[in-house]
């Protein structure tokens, strides 16, 4: 009789042990399961916060494209740079995937060009003195460059999130520009 009572505890103690290894079995499924759903979250906001930086960075070149355009008449534009904003499909599926607001463009800082000998350069270069000799030019134009800081604020209408982006911008203007638009 002692066979059949030590048949019966090891045939217990499968059981046990094989329940034991169906438990670990699941919770490592289940930890890789949510370890890979927190990858994919990560990666879905990486995605989502790239397209808002792309979607800001054609906003921006919107408005550099626009800055200080000359008026109809060809005279140079006086008038500050306003506020702005754009709504960007990203995908081209004709739903607005995003909604920037670009704040008024500032004047951080400008300078007047000059070459090594010290005179005033022109566009392109051309300045005055020896570089002019021989051409009938006497003096160019004073020319400034500036940095203009152009700052937007992204966000996804669907989530509410939201991402700020800023840029600095390089803009020639002459000294009536100067004047007026960079204190």
């Amino acid at each position: 009789m002692p066979s059949t009572l030590s048949r019966h505890r090891q045939g217990g103690a499968a059981l046990i042990v094989g329940l034991i290894m169906l438990v670990l079995i699941t919770l490592a499924v289940t930890a890789g399961f949510t370890l890979s759903n927190t990858n994919l979250k990560s990666v879905g906001n990486m995605q989502h916060r790239n397209e808002a930086v792309a979607a800001a960075n054609r906003a921006i070149e919107e408005v550099a494209a626009s800055l200080l355009l000359p008026g109809v008449d060809g005279s140079p534009s006086m008038a500050m740079p306003q506020a702005t904003s754009s709504q960007v499909d990203i995908d081209n599926d004709g739903t607005i995937d995003y909604n920037v607001s670009i704040a008024p463009p500032t004047c951080v800082r400008a300078t007047k060009t000059t070459d090594t000998g010290g005179s005033t350069v022109g566009v392109g270069g051309i300045g005055g003195g020896s570089s002019t000799s021989g051409s009938g030019l006497t003096a160019l134009p004073d020319q400034y460059n500036s940095v203009w800081d152009i700052s937007t604020t992204v966000t996804d209408p669907k989530t509410g999130t939201s991402t700020a982006v800023r840029q600095g911008v390089r803009a020639l203007l002459n000294k009536a520009q100067f004047d007026a638009l960079c204190p």
